[in-house]
């Protein structure tokens, strides 16, 4: 099993470089990047998975993001990810251990109650909760499978059917009117 650890205690250029060896260098273009653009990850609610050898083997982390409703109102969510596995430590629960970690910090009940979103596989995150009933709609600042856009409310909330995301407290362009 993993040993997990605060992200805050791995130095920002061992993170990057197991980011890069996960998704290659041109990660950063990929939409998920482009939805936080400009803000910074949630304090404390980023966790590293290390291995017996106390290697970096895998990181999660949440992001302030919200979704901008055709009014211009922006209703604050939280993003997940990237969930980053080494290749060699994939399948053997480190994935598993990184969102059990978050989403208990998340789902703490001193905890602020935000939906979480996040662009993945519904057949490996719908064990969470997450799905993509409410995102049909939804839009991003860059190409999305919108099958793989995935929300999950711990607590009852009314979301737009329709909106943008994009940072939270950014300007965020409202989606345009149909």
């Amino acid at each position: 099993m993993p040993t997990l650890t605060p992200l805050d205690a791995v130095p920002n250029d061992m993170l990057e470089t197991h980011l890069d060896m996960c998704f290659g260098e041109e990660r950063k273009a990929r939409t998920a990047y482009r939805i936080r653009e400009g803000t910074q990850p949630l304090a404390g609610l980023g966790f590293a998975a290390l291995d017996d050898d106390e290697y970096l083997a895998g990181t999660i982390q949440a992001w302030p993001i919200a979704l901008t409703d055709a009014g211009g109102s922006a209703h604050p969510l939280v993003m997940i990810g990237p969930v980053a596995v080494a290749p060699g430590y994939q399948g053997e629960g480190y994935g598993k251990a990184l969102m059990a970690a978050l989403l208990g910090a998340l789902d703490r009940p001193d905890a602020l109650a935000l939906p979480q979103v996040l662009i993945g596989d519904f057949e490996y995150y719908g064990r969470w909760g997450f799905d993509n009933v409410q995102t049909a709609n939804w839009r991003c600042p860059g190409p999305v499978e919108q099958d793989r856009l995935l929300l999950r409310v711990a607590e009852p909330v009314a979301l737009p059917a329709i909106g943008m995301l994009g940072p939270w407290g950014l300007t965020a362009t409202p989606p345009p009117e149909d």
